[in-house]
């Protein structure tokens, strides 16, 4: 389960992606300013301590992008290079947002969910008078099941594309995607 609380996000999300993506060497050259959400979805941190949620973001040409994100109550020793953005948030305070592929709880859970053949978390949102209640996720995500090497690579496809493989991986489907695509990769 996802614990999302009802808050206010300074930068919004969508702000500090839109700032950060073009300075990224897999970015087409498209102006960041023209992306539009299509989709995200989460996965549970075990001990509760850290935010997972992937974006799924078009291009102004029409290209879907993946920007998989943590959220940490203080810095992450030894990820400044992976550093999206810090941001305010209204319920839970300064939080800093970082690329999840630098981030070892985004790693972990995400090969677990591969390994496994898990599905995204449940969303449930938490309003400031305590109530809460499930919203529908706007992706479905599904690990295949499979072996990992003793050091696994995770390789998230940042551009996703219609390449299918052999390889443990992460699948999923959102509106106007109902064909499962490959959205991550377990490498040896």
């Amino acid at each position: 389960m996802a614990l999302i609380h009802r808050a206010t996000l300074v930068p919004s999300k969508l702000d500090a992606i839109a700032a950060w993506i073009p300075t990224q060497p897999w970015w087409d050259g498209s102006e960041a300013e023209e992306l539009d959400a299509v989709a995200a979805y989460r996965f549970d941190d075990p001990d509760g301590e850290v935010g997972i949620e992937t974006h799924l973001l078009r291009s102004s040409s029409g290209t879907v992008l993946q920007v998989p994100l943590t959220y940490r109550s203080a810095p992450l020793p030894g990820a400044d290079a992976y550093l999206v953005a810090t941001m305010e948030h209204s319920v839970l305070g300064k939080r800093w947002v970082y690329d999840g592929v630098g981030d070892p709880v985004f790693v972990a859970v995400t090969i677990a969910a591969i390994v496994e053949g898990a599905h995204q978390a449940e969303l449930v949102v938490q309003s400031a008078d305590g109530s809460r209640s499930v919203r529908e996720s706007t992706t479905q995500v599904w690990g295949t099941g499979g072996r990992a090497s003793t050091s696994p690579r995770l390789h998230v496809r940042r551009v996703i594309d219609s390449v299918p493989t052999e390889l443990p991986h992460l699948l999923g489907t959102w509106q106007g995607q109902d064909e499962p695509i490959v959205l991550v990769e377990l490498r040896n």
